[in-house]
């Protein structure tokens, strides 16, 4: 937590605006929330997200949470309302918003653009929560004019969220969310439209492992279009290089007689595992430094949050979890993941307890 104070003055009232205000209204901070959609703003107010804006209010920070295309524009309206106040948003491309910006020549010592790493499928205000940033990289993108001061408001309020704080150039920044997240939405809306067609007898043969590259296939295309469109250049040399590697695999399977072929699906393989080795977890730590329980629990009302609470009395801190399910099984599968050290004595108390390890 931190010592965020002052008005704060939230412009858009989608899921990131109301995740926000839910947040800070939390913390007893003062929030007024403002939006072209009258409707949107009713439900962010009436989920406890700030209140109604008024003619007297003299915001510290301006937060504009409007789609990319609009996003300049309203920042630029944000600055020249409200003088005294600093302007950011968390619009996902970065550059061109500056870009934009200059053109108007809007009073950029005022503006630090940023960009929180978190959201959901779902959008609009009824799909807010106010821990939806914790834990997450906050990004903070200064520009050259900038003020200190601005930019120490900016990450306050990234802080308050119980966000992680990362500082980088707007360039920097498209470039690299072009791999971390653009080009993945891609990659799952391409894979999860190859199921339009295909017969419903095999999609019902799914595991989990076509639900984890298909999830974030259900997000908004219209703000997926605008997203792409504004960092096309920056996706479009992470596809090309993608397109390379997916022509080898295909020249692989083609031939699998050859110890070439094998060599090279191995290799694809491996390449990944070393992949997913830099993605960080909790704490900037790997993934693979912590051990994996697998529990199986019966499809009815409260067996997960038994487990959980069960965990808890024996003492034991999970650092991630996942759930898989099936809709034709009768048992969920828990994956509980632990410090090394911790996993026989969370493993011999939950079997004292009754509860089957895979």
């Amino acid at each position: 937590m931190t010592n965020f104070t002052g008005e704060v003055r939230i412009v858009g009232a989608g899921l990131l605006g109301t995740s926000i205000g839910l947040a800070l209204t939390k913390q007893g901070i003062d929030v007024a929330i403002a939006s072209k959609s009258p409707k949107s703003v009713d439900i962010a107010i009436s989920y406890g997200a700030g209140r109604a804006v008024r003619e007297d209010d003299s915001p510290k920070l301006i937060v504009v949470c409007v789609p990319p295309q609009l996003t300049a524009q309203i920042v630029a309206e944000e600055l020249i309302a409200f003088p005294d106040a600093i302007v950011t948003d968390v619009a996902s491309v970065k550059a061109g918003i500056l870009e934009e910006l200059e053109r108007l020549a809007a009073p950029t010592d005022r503006y630090v653009g940023s960009h929180p790493m978190a959201g959901r499928e779902r959008g609009g205000a009824i799909a807010g929560r106010a821990d939806l940033f914790v834990g997450r990289p906050w990004v903070i993108t200064p520009n050259s004019k900038s003020s200190p001061a601005g930019i120490k408001v900016v990450a306050e309020l990234a802080q308050a969220l119980e966000a992680s704080v990362i500082t980088v150039s707007p360039k920097d920044h498209d470039r690299a969310v072009a791999l971390v997240s653009h080009v993945p939405q891609l990659v799952s809306s391409l894979l999860a439209a190859r199921l339009v067609d295909a017969n419903q007898a095999d999609v019902n043969l799914a595991g989990q492992g076509l639900r984890d590259t298909t999830r974030i296939a259900a997000s908004d295309p219209e703000l997926w279009v605008q997203i792409l469109e504004a960092n096309s250049a920056e996706v479009k040399r992470v596809l090309e290089s993608l397109e390379l590697d997916l022509g080898n695999v295909i020249d692989a399977l083609a031939n699998v007689d050859s110890e070439a072929g094998i060599a090279q699906l191995r290799k694809a393989l491996r390449d990944g595992n070393a992949g997913v080795e830099k993605i960080p977890g909790k704490h900037g730590t790997k993934h693979s430094t912590y051990a994996q329980i697998i529990v199986m629990i019966d499809d009815q009302p409260g067996e997960l949050a038994r487990l959980l609470t069960e965990v808890g009395e024996i003492g034991i801190n999970l650092e991630e979890l996942k759930l898989e399910h099936s809709p034709s099984a009768q048992i969920g599968l828990v994956e509980l993941y632990v410090v090394p050290s911790a996993e026989s004595a969370l493993i011999a108390d939950l079997q004292e307890r009754g509860w089957r390890i895979a």
